[in-house]
């Protein structure tokens, strides 16, 4: 988020001085490294999260709709930032990969046809295919297949035009585009205190954890994206956007493969549902990664529980958050969140073999000797003030003063993958008058600025073919008017 932003601004206004402090020695070395995350482009093509089944037994993809079109505003700021120069070889942080919704047991298989006919017809998701025939299955992903009981019903929703994303590598880019045109980027430098003057203006204290010289910066704005520690860094700004906002921290583990012929032998970003009564941040999925050009394998997310807020942070984290202002916030979560306490407990308590088990749901034939256990990044939720007391919510939540001169983003899914139009958020708030100047050049990188992509369906074909083939994705994902039109079902 902060690499984005401090990129959009160097494009929009070089004449400003941009400083960027990072508290560890690398950049992107907490939740946006490729193996703290699934690296999947958050397009709701596969995400059942993203399209609720309503009582009535219909599909609301209201919400895919909307995460799809963020989506499409990155494509195209990165399509933008390929053909300027700003980033380099786009294969170096995106990969085309199928994005599949799997499904098994009658009802879910009912649910997920629903959703097909719900979105299959609609221009942003275009080429979705419905899939129910064990031997089509089994010709898709062979890997799922083998050893599988098809006496129990399953369905697919296949997309072609998915992504896999590696934000430590765009991150990097990002930053290394900051540095190069003037930006001042700091490793190793941890924000201490942020401290508002008379003219507006903030007192940025910083100590280098190296050498622990401390110095302080004078800034006109200042944009809080330490991901987990953003909350005690708006808190210590004092402003009251910020107050009754508490974080809920949660820690992720996947099971990454060491077989490299399991690894080649799939080749898809699978996403199931959820289990009843567990949050939507437990969506189980198998993910095909591409780091560094090469492919790896990995599965999850098995949630965990540490006071941290970051993974590199410290356990008295969540204890320094809470003030007096969202202690009511953090009690009525508590009260009111007991399925989310549930879940996590059972999680903690699964055995190196029970996190293979639910494995067995995606790979029936799993075996233990084959993957190994890896730490992912730390989540932060949200839990905002709600009358007396407070509500947990899933998601990312721009946080910014009345003024304009400090804003943060909270929060996590799907994050990165909408990261443009979050940072466009920011810049609207912070910026009013010098937004209206900026949107000529920002309609240059994003040409669907200010536009529905849904509802202007031959703008959405110019950018999809544009960014496809700059992002060097087109072999996958190219399509004609024709195809956008139609949608495939194989039975």
């Amino acid at each position: 988020m902060s690499a984005t932003l401090g990129a959009l601004l160097r494009q929009l206004q070089p004449d400003w001085t941009v400083s960027v402090f990072e508290r560890l020695d690398a950049a992107a070395a907490e939740s946006s490294d490729p193996w703290n995350n699934a690296g999947t482009g958050h397009s709701a093509l596969c995400e059942l999260n993203y399209s609720p089944q309503n009582a009535d037994g219909s599909v609301d993809v209201s919400k895919a709709i909307d995460i799809n079109e963020r989506f499409q505003v990155s494509r195209q700021f990165w399509a933008s930032a390929v053909d300027t120069g700003v980033l380099d070889d786009p294969a170096g942080f995106i990969n085309p990969i199928p994005h599949v919704s799997f499904v098994h047991g009658a009802d879910n298989v009912e649910y997920l046809r629903k959703r097909y006919e719900a979105l299959a017809p609609h221009p942003l998701f275009r080429g979705m295919e419905y899939i129910d025939t064990p031997d089509e299955f089994a010709k898709r992903l062979p890997l799922m297949a083998k050893g599988r009981d098809f006496s129990d019903p399953i369905a697919l929703n296949w997309t072609d035009g998915g992504t896999d994303i590696d934000f430590g590598a765009l991150t990097k880019q990002l930053l290394a585009y900051i540095g190069r045109s003037g930006g001042e980027i700091a490793f190793g430098t941890e924000v201490r205190d942020l401290d508002k003057q008379s003219d507006g203006s903030w007192n940025v204290t910083v100590r280098n954890l190296r050498t622990y010289q401390s110095r302080t910066i004078n800034a006109k704005f200042v944009f809080v994206g330490a991901g987990g520690g953003a909350l005690p860094l708006l808190q210590k700004s004092g402003i009251k956007e910020a107050k009754g906002f508490g974080g809920f921290p949660i820690s992720g583990q996947f099971l990454r493969s060491t077989n490299p012929d399991l690894i080649a032998a799939h080749e898809a970003k699978v996403y199931g549902k959820a289990a009843v009564g567990a949050p939507p941040m437990s969506v189980p999925h198998l993910d095909t990664r591409v780091i560094n050009g090469k492919k790896g394998l990995l599965f999850g997310p098995y949630a965990g529980w540490t006071p941290k807020f970051l993974k590199d942070g410290s356990n008295a984290d969540l204890f320094k958050s809470i003030k007096p202002n969202n202690i009511g916030s953090l009690i009525g979560v508590g009260l009111t969140e007991m399925g989310l306490t549930k879940y996590l407990i059972s999680e903690l308590l699964k055995s190196q073999n029970g996190k293979v088990g639910v494995l067995e749901e995606f790979l029936p034939r799993a075996d233990g000797r084959d993957w190994e256990l890896i730490t992912a990044g730390q989540r932060v939720q949200v839990i905002r003030r709600k009358g007396a007391g407070g509500v947990l919510e899933f998601g990312t939540a721009v946080i910014s003063a009345q003024d304009g001169t400090i804003a943060g983003l909270l929060g996590a899914s799907p994050g990165a993958s909408t990261c443009v139009t979050a940072m466009l958020d920011v810049m609207q708030r912070c910026f009013p008058r010098e937004y209206a100047d900026w949107t000529p050049q920002l309609q240059q990188m994003i040409p669907s600025l200010g536009q529905k992509l849904s509802e202007n369906q031959a703008l959405f074909q110019e950018v999809w073919d544009w960014t496809s083939k700059t992002l060097k994705l087109d072999e996958a994902t190219a399509t004609t008017q024709e195809d956008a039109l139609g949608f495939a079902q194989v039975r």
